[in-house]
């Protein structure tokens, strides 16, 4: 009989938390149908049970009639959506999670101060295109170290870069990073990016979230003890695709799965423990369903494991704060 091993944190964070409350909020005061410019957070029952609501998900502004009430998703826009949005009339709400804030603010301070900035994210990810959205031009994107290998900046291999007259002047790099990847790899891409560029900057503060490092932190501890890893989370989710790859990572077959109906008994077959955990955007009542699932197959004691306490708070606009 299998034993469940519940990683600790695992689920909701504080950024999700918040976009959530702002869409369901917004339905309260304003009424459906409400606007949100992309899915609000990388999770199928979360996006379905707000459309249930009234909520509209779209991708081009050009779909939200005018005087309509628009949110921004958590993974944030850039800055012509921004400046579309706020041509067009619309009311607006602002869903990015503080943390990708904090990652556009310094692109916007780095490419002030002249600097070119890699950012390190996966091409086509909405939190990607938002950041490299809050600058025009000198920004590059990479998502490996075979990227570094052939990045093109006007820096060469040197930081530096020759003038018309013959002379050489210091260009200036700096990276940022999507919030979302895996600790380890980032760690790798960044160690390429100093190895060619010795003088590039990078962030005071690791960009990538607490919440991200915390639950890929409770999975490696937890791998020692498992034997097969089921997390909770949809396929477009990155932080829940990185919690996958660092269980397999360690060596240990690893399932992301939207619900418990997805998970195929043959994963069990033989395992004598059963890891579980879930991506910041998927919420406890997955996770739940999940767990009633590996009982009904067989699994019986499940433990608690012990992990880092969050208490982060993210505020909600104040137009949406109750009385």
């Amino acid at each position: 009989m299998q034993t469940i091993l519940l990683a600790n944190p695992r689920g909701f964070c504080a950024g999700v938390e918040r976009a959530i409350a702002i869409v369901e909020r917004a339905l309260e005061q304003f009424g459906a149908p409400i606007y949100v410019r992309h899915e609000v957070v990388h999770n199928r029952f979360v996006v379905d049970g707000l459309k249930a609501k009234g909520a509209i998900f779209i991708e081009d502004l050009a779909e939200v009639p005018a005087g309509a009430t628009l949110i921004f998703s958590a993974h944030g826009v850039s800055q012509a959506v921004r400046t579309e949005a706020a041509t067009r009339g619309f009311k607006l709400f602002d869903a990015t999670c503080p943390l990708v804030t904090k990652v556009h603010l310094e692109v916007s301070r780095l490419h002030k101060q002249g600097y070119e900035i890699v950012m390190i994210g996966h091409k086509g990810h909405p939190e990607v295109e938002g950041t490299m959205g809050q600058a025009t031009g000198r920004m590059h994107l990479v998502e490996n170290v075979a990227d570094v290998a052939e990045l093109k900046t006007g820096a060469g291999d040197t930081a530096q870069s020759k003038s018309s007259c013959g002379t050489t002047n210091a260009v200036k790099l700096a990276y940022v990073t999507q919030t979302t990847l895996s600790v380890d790899d980032t760690q790798t891409i960044v160690a390429a990016l100093k190895k060619r560029f010795p003088s590039i900057i990078g962030p005071k503060k690791d960009d990538i979230c607490y919440a991200t490092q915390n639950r890929q932190d409770a999975v490696k501890a937890m791998t020692g003890r498992v034997d097969v890893m089921i997390v909770v989370g949809s396929k477009n989710s990155s932080n829940s695709n990185r919690l996958r790859e660092v269980a397999e990572n360690s060596g240990i077959p690893a399932h992301l799965v939207d619900n418990a109906e997805l998970i195929d008994p043959a994963w069990l077959v033989g395992k004598g423990s059963v890891g579980v955990t879930a991506g910041a955007s998927a919420p406890e009542l997955l996770v739940s369903g999940v767990v009633d699932r590996l009982r009904a197959l067989g699994a019986g004691q499940v433990e608690l494991l012990d992990g880092v306490v969050e208490n982060v708070n993210f505020p909600l606009p104040k137009e949406l704060v109750q009385p």
